[in-house]
């Protein structure tokens, strides 16, 4: 076993080229850890917002390793680990936010924030699924309750969230609207299993509540982008329906909220990490959601793939936004 390997740091915030490469200490698991090999990460938006400096209580110490989701083969297990062997083929959300994350050859974490990988995609590809699929599974069947034939609205169809949104209402067995801002957005949810789709840049709410939810709103509007979008689910619901959201830091009115009886239902997938607090709640929900894409109800579209020490354009190409479902870092 060496006692060295690479990682990909940054010693403090800033654009995409704040990362370097850095030769470091193979991290040890302590008791109730696992050690990984890494063979991918994924970048989602936490990440770019935890380099530039936007949430700086999320960070890591610096020098950073940074990036939350990984798959990978178990190396090493600490004390009281019995889930998990040397050899294991897993998937997990450990770090990249709080502590040192993904971005090197080994990664570190509680052993309840890992589960075994689907079985049916290349090892590397279930990299792609840990923050997104964990953020749509407890927006749709926690903090919501879609049942079969419920009106589901989902924002955002096409990115990381949204794709795996649609997928998941669908298996619930809604019926979807996804909204997009561009043909091939609309169409890539529609392959997806959107029943209908919406150029919402185009379209005002009153007018697809009335042709797709019988003009009296949404069971429940999926909102993976927050800002304005937020305000316009307000506007989408039904009386009595479910908003939920990953993002509240904009200013709104919320009076919808009180006038119309509605539930508004925020998730940070990432806090059980933050806090080292319930973390085996990540595992048992990783175990469900290996089991739908083994049953082919949930498939990660990867729309462009970098080597680690390209993160740089890999983040870069995340901020510009020009891509569908999900941008993969694999360690070669």
């Amino acid at each position: 076993m060496p006692s060295e390997m690479t990682a990909y740091v940054i010693d403090e915030f800033g654009d995409p080229d704040v990362f370097t490469e850095r030769t470091v200490e193979v991290p040890e698991p302590g008791p109730n850890e696992v050690r990984v090999e890494v063979r991918a990460s994924s970048l989602n938006p936490v990440d770019y917002k935890i380099r530039r400096g936007e949430i700086p209580d999320f960070t890591p110490e610096f020098p950073a390793v940074l990036h939350c989701d990984v798959a990978g083969v178990v190396d090493a297990v600490g004390e009281s680990v019995d889930r998990f062997d040397a050899g294991d083929e897993v998937y997990g959300m450990p770090g990249g936010a709080g502590r040192d994350g993904a971005l090197a050859d080994y990664v570190v974490g509680h052993a309840g924030t890992f589960a075994h990988a689907p079985e049916t995609l290349p090892l590397a590809d279930a990299a792609a699924l840990p923050v997104v699929a964990l953020t749509a599974w407890e927006m749709l069947a926690d903090k919501a309750t879609v049942d079969v034939s419920d009106d589901v609205l989902v924002y955002g169809a096409s990115g990381g969230v949204g794709h795996v949104g649609v997928q998941i209402a669908r298996w619930l067995g809604a019926d979807v609207t996804a909204t997009g801002s561009t043909e091939a957005k609309r169409a890539f949810a529609a392959d997806l299993g959107a029943d209908a789709t919406v150029d919402y840049t185009t379209t005002d709410a009153a007018s697809y509540v009335e042709e797709y939810a019988d003009g009296a709103g949404f069971d429940v509007v999926f909102d993976p982008v927050g800002d304005d979008h937020l305000q316009t689910a307000f506007e989408a619901v039904r009386p009595f329906g479910t908003v939920v959201t990953t993002e509240s830091s904009s200013t709104q009115d919320v009076s919808a909220l009180h006038a119309n009886s509605l539930e508004l239902g925020v998730v940070l997938v990432i806090l059980p990490v933050l806090l080292g607090e319930r973390q085996e709640r990540v595992g048992e929900e990783l175990a469900d959601i290996a089991a739908l894409v083994d049953d082919g109800a949930v498939e990660p579209h990867i729309d462009e793939r970098f080597a680690f020490d390209a993160v740089a354009d890999a983040h870069r190409l995340g901020e510009d936004g020009d891509f569908v479902g999900k941008i993969l870092l694999e360690n070669d």
